[in-house]
């Protein structure tokens, strides 16, 4: 991370992130504060073993610095404003000691030193505190008053987020701290000296952007979502030309694009919906080029309106069985069994193309591409196990002319230089399939859908999910097993060739010869088609599952 940072990370106590005159701002459209009483209880918890462990480590905030002491929160906002709700309610409680006339003077002594180092300058005419923190444009105004008054507001038709900061502070100030304004300030000394965080400071957000993206990778989830939201909406509103309705009317949309794909889906989203647009970039140059697509007011709006559009198209490809898919009518409902696939073998690489499709293509030739990219992920990602690299630089290439209309229907994908140089040939496809395993302890649910579409083509169908996976040979093999296939016994267990689809497998580890007949009476084409086996050997297997290759060259072809 080095190469993008300003500065290398340090460790910082809470105390010392909010002193030296240093102040922090919520980014104007960053999300709305969030926490609830599940976050309030489990900090209270880590707090409360600072009496013993000393400290908590309370993880990465990620700053981009705007001036010498000032700055501006990227991520660790939900952090930041519940810490400062607790020395909030606990400066309340030194409050309610001075109203008691309990060591009054001592105690607004404290309270004064504790405002000013903890929350901010009170401006000696209003008596308005002038925040260390300030929050975005829904929380800011009720976040200050908290600051100022030490209460909460009393007003009606308070927003959501708004009510939360309210019972925040309400929560915290209802926890024991102290009985004396010595033992409330020892609590606080102590909460403050005894929260950790790991600070990165960056230069701008497209710094920012490579932390995030850097940091999720190591498995140390940021929020993505809202560094790009605040960039798209502070374009949009470059001019000041943008109502507070307009405003929050995109404000909501945004929330719904979130809530339809969840923080987890956000990242690969954007990449896929860049994609059909533009020339494939890496991971690390993504928001740059994001960027060049809304660095006007007028692009970024119409970056935003197209990602409203996308989100539930590209949702609804991630879940085959949403009813999104029956409300979009005859020859939708035909896409579940595709994207099951899809979702089963967690291949998304068709969906820049798909996502594109669906908008430019009618319904019939949409399911006709979708058709032609499973055949060729079954081909290309399945079985033969291809360059993913190639096949997305080539995806980018064909979504690109879906989107600019140069392809307007599903064989323009499908005879285009790039999908045919993609498509793995029969022979090709064929080779691999002959002697090709999959785990099955861990893979029963792949095997016995690629068998039951072999099944379908030879004119049985199944619902793969309510069928069972017979082992030919067992897993655990016996002797009579062990003699048949000598020591390669233990490698053919997991070949395709070696497992056939059962409604229930009662067979066990039984001989061959027992499971012929139980095959013969089976409705299921491929277990009959071994039963004309008079043993099973290797011999026996490499021959059926040559067979059961050729079968998979045909299931799995476009005509």
């Amino acid at each position: 991370m080095h190469e993008f940072m300003l500065m290398e990370p340090t460790n910082q106590t809470f105390q010392e992130l909010v002193g030296n005159g240093v102040k922090y701002t919520v980014p104007r459209f960053q999300r709305d504060y969030a926490w609830d009483t599940e976050q309030w209880e489990e900090l209270w918890d880590d707090i409360s073993t600072l009496a013993k462990e000393h400290y908590h480590y309370m993880g990465y905030i990620v700053l981009q610095r705007m001036g010498k002491h000032d700055f501006q929160v990227i991520d660790g906002q939900q952090r930041l404003v519940t810490l400062s709700l607790i020395v909030l309610a606990a400066m309340k409680q030194i409050k309610n000691l001075i109203e008691r006339n309990i060591e009054a003077a001592d105690n607004a002594q404290r309270l004064a030193v504790l405002t000013d180092r903890f929350i901010g300058a009170k401006n000696p005419i209003s008596l308005k505190v002038d925040n260390k923190l300030s929050l975005n444009r829904n929380n800011g105004t009720h976040f200050k008053s908290i600051c100022s008054n030490l209460e909460a507001p009393n007003k009606r038709k308070l927003t959501q987020t708004n009510k939360l900061l309210h019972k925040a502070f309400r929560f915290f100030s209802a926890k024991k701290m102290g009985s004396s304004g010595t033992q409330i300030a020892e609590f606080i000394e102590q909460l403050s000296s005894g929260m950790v965080f790991t600070k990165i400071v960056v230069q701008d957000n497209l710094n920012a952007y490579k932390v995030f993206e850097t940091l999720n990778a190591r498995g140390v989830q940021l929020s993505t979502p809202d560094l790009l939201k605040n960039y798209i909406f502070s374009v949009v509103t470059k001019n000041n030309d943008v109502s507070d309705e307009d405003l929050n009317d995109l404000d909501e949309n945004w929330s719904e694009i979130i809530s339809q794909l969840g923080e987890a889906n956000f990242t690969d989203f954007i990449r896929y919906h860049h994609n059909f647009q533009k020339k494939l970039v890496t991971k690390k140059a993504l928001f740059s080029s994001v960027r060049s697509l809304s660095d006007t007011p007028q692009k970024a709006y119409r970056y935003l309106n197209s990602l409203i559009d996308y989100a539930p198209i590209y949702a609804s490809l991630l879940s085959p069985y949403d009813d999104w898919w029956a409300a979009q009518g005859e020859p939708y409902r035909q896409a579940r069994k595709y994207l099951d696939a899809f979702s089963l073998f967690n291949i998304k690489q068709p969906f820049t193309i798909l996502m594109v499709a669906f908008q430019k293509f009618s319904g019939q030739e949409f399911i006709k591409l979708l058709r032609y990219l499973y055949v060729l992920s079954v081909r290309y990602n399945v079985i033969c196990h291809y360059s993913p690299k190639e096949q997305e630089t080539l995806y980018n290439q064909m979504a690109m002319q879906v989107f600019d209309g140069s392809f307007k229907r599903a064989s323009h994908v499908k005879n285009s230089a790039a999908f045919r140089k993609l498509y793995p040939e029969d022979k090709a496809f064929m080779n691999v399939f002959e002697f090709h395993k999959m785990p099955s302890r861990q893979s029963s649910k792949k095997i016995r859908f690629l068998l039951a579409e072999i099944e379908a083509y030879r004119g049985h169908a199944s619902d793969y999910a309510k069928m069972q996976l017979e082992h030919i040979c067992p897993y655990h093999p016996e002797q009579s097993w062990c003699e048949a296939f000598g020591e390669g016994v233990n490698d053919i267990q997991d070949r395709l060739g070696n497992m056939v689809l059962l409604e229930k497998d009662m067979l066990k580890r039984t001989g061959f010869q027992e499971k012929i007949t139980c095959y013969q009476q089976s409705p299921f084409p491929l277990a009959q088609k071994v039963a004309e086996y008079e043993y099973w050997n290797l011999k026996n297997l490499n021959d059926y599952q040559a067979w059961l290759a050729q079968q998979a060259v045909d299931t799995w072809a476009i005509d």
